[in-house]
Parts: C-alpha cells; structure tokens; sequence
C-alpha cells in the first residue's frame, strides 16, 4: 500500500529566484511559513490516527527546501527522525531547483530520511528557461538528477509546458530530454497566468499568448503517451485546485480546469478508440473494455467521448469495466473480432 502523503507547504521559502510565472502563496494556497516542531508533529498524528493502517510519508511542497540555510532544513528534518526509526513515518520526499543541489546537499537529505526530491525543472531548452527568469541551464537539471540518483534518492521532474518562448516541439523536446535522465515520475503543469505576476504583465501587454485549454489537452496527450512509451509515468497534469486559484481574478488566462488530468487522459483514450473502430462498419453497437479504474476515462467528461464517436462513426458504444485487461489496454468488442489497443501505442491489437 501506498503510503499516504502529510503535505506541508512552504511556498517559496528558500528561492532565489522568482520567475515571471511564479506566485507560490496563490498556487499552493498557503502562505508559505515554515512550519514549527509542534506544528510538524501535530498534523503527522492527525493523519496516523485518522488511518491508524497507514504509513505514512511526510512531503514538503513548494518554496526550494535545499535553499533553505541548514539549520532551517534541520529544523523540519530533526523531528520525523524518531518518527521515521519507529517506522511511522515511512519517508520524507521534498521539491526543489536544479541548480540548488550538490552532492554534500545529497547526502545530507539521504542521511535524514528523504528518499524523493522533485525537482522544478519546467523545461530543458534554453531560450525558454531564459525568458521564464529560471537562473539556470539543463547542464544543471542533468547534474542534479545525477547527484540526487548517487546518493540513492528518487527524482522526479516536473515540466511546465506553454513557458514564454516555448512551442510544442520545444516540449515534446524537453519531455524527451527529461525522459532520458530515467525520472521515477513527471509531473506536467501547463502554464498558467496568475495575477500579479510578471507573465500577467506581460499577457497584459500582448507580449506572452498562453497555451488555450484545447492546445494544452492536445499537448499534454501527445506528452502522455511518450513518457509512457518510456515507462515513465506522470503522476499528475494541471495544478491541484484550491480555493485561491478558483477565486475570481487570480487566473487571468491559460489552461485552468480542475480536472485537467482526466481531461488529459481522456482524450488519449479517444484517439485510442478511435483507432479501433477504424475498420467497424457504420451503425454497429460496440462495447468497449476499460481496465481498473479507468471507465470514466473512455466515456469522457459528460459522456463527450461516447458522443463523439457515434457522430464520427456512427455507433452506439457502452462501456464496461473489464478487470482481466493491463493498466495500459482497451478493449473494442462487437460481432467481429475483439481489439484490442495499448494506450500509449497507436495501432490496435487484435
């Protein structure tokens, strides 16, 4: 079982930076102070006794923890050391820059239980790391992967397609270079326009066009079924809704919808399913098979798939959940013969 997270959010403590399309404080929803001793031990015991059967794995979020002087980094780490000795805290896992990590900064999280570091890295070509104000190149992003992996710690990378400067090829290109350093995980967080930052000013003037919800499900589709082709997977698309990013004004433009992930997922399942009806005659009844978990996905959103489908092709298709299939695998059954296609290919199987 997956340990569950207890999530603390110390947004933008420690940066050096902050980049045009930063706001922190907005996007966690939190305001940012580190939290005390008391503070730390006190939420982990709400979260261990509200699932007693749980281990559980401390994550700091937002801010660049390895940034902080040390003796603020020995501050949050000291206190889950007895915690995690007793095995009640399984792990600690933190986010932070590139270009903030060295190999004693390494062994020093390794030595106080952190055994994940995501890190910011929002894109590997240089044009657009410049425009964005990152302070940093990919020679960093490849450096730290590789410090980080020395010391025996997991990394995950974190991309941010739609940046100034940036194209679909230019993230598509980035995804790739990413996908060589062999991350345990993506997240993809496609650009957005907050108030008050330098990118709103710019949006402002014309200078800067984000990405529209449409080119954004679009790309982060196509980034999908890479990372999958890879064997890599994307653990979450689209920032987590709070009730900040929902109030009005604070997202002035961009891709923002609460359930973008599922928006993403869902139209990868549609090109899929549409390569398996390629050869079924009009006017057919199909059913399509879903794995685990995933039969929302293939209905889509207000049941957009389905509809799409009966105007492209004209059928009527059902949806059932087959238990028996692969993660990766649908299913096309109707009086032919079965299909089947993998989610991250796009040819069927029969």
């Amino acid at each position: 079982m997956r340990p569950l997270l207890v999530p603390f959010f110390i947004s933008h403590q420690g940066c050096p930076h902050r980049c045009v399309f930063c706001d922190q404080e907005r996007v966690a929803g939190a305001a940012g102070s580190l939290p005390t001793a008391a503070q730390l031990l006190r939420r982990i015991e709400e979260y261990r006794l509200g699932a007693p059967a749980r281990r559980l794995e401390v994550a700091f979020y937002g801010g660049t923890f390895t940034a902080l002087p040390r003796v603020d980094q020995e501050r949050l780490l000291l206190p889950l050391q007895p915690l995690l000795r007793a095995g009640i805290l399984q792990s600690v896992r933190l986010s932070t820059r590139p270009d903030a990590v060295d190999p004693d900064t390494a062994c020093f999280l390794k030595q106080h239980g952190v055994s994940t570091v995501e890190l910011g890295v929002q894109s590997l070509h240089a044009e657009v790391l410049e425009l964005s104000g990152r302070g940093h190149g990919a020679d960093e992003v490849e450096r730290s992967v590789a410090t980080l992996k020395e010391a025996g710690i997991a990394v995950g990378i974190q991309l941010m397609p739609g940046l100034p400067g940036d194209t679909p090829q230019r993230s598509l290109d980035s995804l790739q270079r990413a996908l060589d350093l062999a991350p345990a995980f993506l997240r993809i967080y496609p650009t957005l326009v907050i108030d008050g930052t330098e990118l709103a000013r710019r949006y402002r003037d014309g200078s800067y066009q984000p990405l529209s919800l449409s080119e954004a499900v679009t790309l982060c589709k196509e980034m999908l079924a890479v990372a999958g082709q890879a064997g890599i997977p994307v653990i979450r698309f689209g920032l987590q809704p709070t009730s900040e990013l929902d109030s009005p004004g604070v997202v002035l433009a961009g891709p923002y919808h609460p359930a973008f992930g599922q928006l993403v997922e869902s139209e990868l399942c549609f090109d899929r399913m549409c390569a398996l009806l390629a050869d079924v005659p009009a006017g057919k009844a199909v059913t399509f098979g879903a794995p685990a978990g995933r039969v929302s996905d293939l209905v889509g959103q207000r049941r957009s798939n389905l509809l799409r489908l009966a105007t492209r092709y004209g059928v009527t298709a059902t949806v059932r959940e087959d238990a028996a299939l692969p993660a990766d695998v649908i299913s096309l059954q109707w009086d032919g013969p079965t299909l089947r296609a993998r989610l991250f290919e796009s040819y069927p199987h029969h």
